[in-house]
């Protein structure tokens, strides 16, 4: 659910309404991409198809230099099928405990787009948040690996910024203001 409210401030100036795919009996699709273009492009268009309308959807993970790209585009499941927040941190940290200060860049990843159900023409933007991995949580708002994620521009973690000082600097927050920009360059005049 955090997910969807940040979305749903990030595009409240569009002249639309952003309702859950739940509302209309979409349940998740399987994603089975290798990158986070292939997983949103997938989530979108199945929202499209079942629901009839315009879908928004992305796909976003952190992506650890060290690890290989680790967690990736597994990163909400990185610990395993059952996983929550705090097993895929457990995860991340025993993963990266003796590694330095140097070898903890990280970069949170985001791709979004906007399908017509009958338009194969899908609008994508990417977002990217370069960081790196703390050894221990710091704060208590966000979600997934907000409070391992540390922001070099604010000196704190994610989970330490307001929702608008992470909205300003984040990868879905990047995302979604480039898919704004071109959801108003395709429909404005129309």
């Amino acid at each position: 659910m955090g997910k969807l409210r940040e979305i749903m401030r990030l595009l409240s100036e569009l002249d639309a309404q952003i309702v859950p795919q739940s509302e209309f009996g979409v349940r998740a699709a399987e994603e089975t991409g290798t990158s986070f273009a292939e997983n949103a492009l997938i989530k979108a268009r199945h929202a499209a198809a079942v629901a009839g309308l315009p879908a928004i959807a992305d796909d976003s993970g952190l992506v650890v230099a060290a690890l290989n790209g680790r967690p990736g585009v597994y990163s909400a499941r990185y610990s395993g099928p059952d996983a929550t927040d705090d097993s895929n941190i457990d995860k991340l940290l025993a993963e990266m405990r003796d590694l330095p200060e140097a070898s903890r860049g990280a970069a949170f990843q985001c791709v979004a787009c906007f399908v017509m159900p009958d338009d194969p023409e899908p609008l994508i933007a990417e977002g990217q948040w370069r960081g790196r991995i703390l050894e221990e949580r710091r704060g208590d708002r966000g979600f997934g690996y907000d409070p391992v994620f540390f922001d070099p521009e604010s000196g704190k973690s994610a989970a330490e910024l307001s929702a608008a000082g992470k909205n300003a600097r984040s990868h879905r927050g990047k995302a979604f203001a480039a898919l704004g920009s071109l959801l108003r360059a395709r429909f404005d005049g129309d």
